[in-house]
């Protein structure tokens, strides 16, 4: 008796099974409408300049929101163009789901330089050393780069100093302002210490901004982060301090 229950009970379940997967075959995407969107924006964490509804607002404007739409009516590649157009939206993936449900992932650019150079121009200079516009709007916290710097001088040598400011918890806290001096040298307005750093060329920063942070480490906490105007990193193993107001000479 035990037997012919269970059996009874594992033929009911074979039925609804089967049931259920043909009515899911029978109801064909096509003749579906869309019930929502599912949206995944990556690097949300790190950077957070596209929301839902942004992207929502974005759709909605163009006519292309997918919501209350029949699914055989809706082009994902329309809205994966329509999205990447975006000055802050790498790339997008669109698909659809059996369930009625538009799923977009959204990779976000990630700007690391704000250039406002001596020629009026504002741009910014992303992760993958590309040029986002102005209108972009981005609120992170960049440190912004002032003075002679023209857009192929930002992408050739700004890039990797820009990563390396994004990566690096201190530097990227520490440095305010980047200005790029007419002989294309660069100085670097710190948010502590009332002084300015000069780096010279950019090349070796790494080397240079270690030895820096020693000297912040050893000597500013020492004797005040306001005693000196300038710090001077150009020539190597050695760093040249220019005193504030009481004397002018190097020590």
């Amino acid at each position: 008796m035990i037997k012919k229950i269970l059996l009874l009970i594992v033929l009911l379940l074979i039925i609804a099974y089967l049931v259920t997967a043909i009515t899911a075959f029978n109801n064909k995407p096509g003749k579906q409408t869309c019930k929502a969107i599912e949206l995944i924006i990556k690097d949300s964490v790190n950077a957070g300049f596209i929301t839902e509804h942004e992207i929502t607002s974005l759709l909605k404007k163009d006519g292309l929101y997918p919501v209350g739409k029949k699914m055989d009516r809706i082009q994902t590649r329309k809205l994966e163009k329509e999205l990447a157009m975006h000055p802050l939206i790498e790339k997008a993936e669109c698909y659809k789901t059996p369930g009625g449900i538009i799923c977009m992932e959204v990779s976000q650019r990630l700007p690391i330089l704000r250039i406002m150079n001596n020629k009026g121009e504002s741009f910014y200079l992303d992760n993958q050393d590309k040029i986002i516009p102005p209108e972009a709007g981005c609120t992170a916290h960049l440190a912004i780069v002032t003075g002679y710097v023209e857009k192929s001088f930002a992408m050739r040598n700004l890039y990797k100093f820009g990563v390396f400011l994004q990566n690096d918890k201190f530097w990227n806290a520490q440095i305010e302002q980047i200005n790029v001096t007419p002989t294309r040298e660069i100085e670097l307005i710190p948010r502590v210490g009332n002084h300015i750093v000069f780096l010279g060329k950019v090349d070796n920063f790494e080397e240079k901004l270690g030895r820096l942070k020693i000297f912040y480490e050893k000597a500013l906490n020492k004797v005040g982060w306001n005693k000196y105007e300038r710090i001077n990193l150009e020539f190597s193993n050695q760093i040249i301090c220019t005193k504030r107001k009481e004397t002018n000479k190097p020590v």
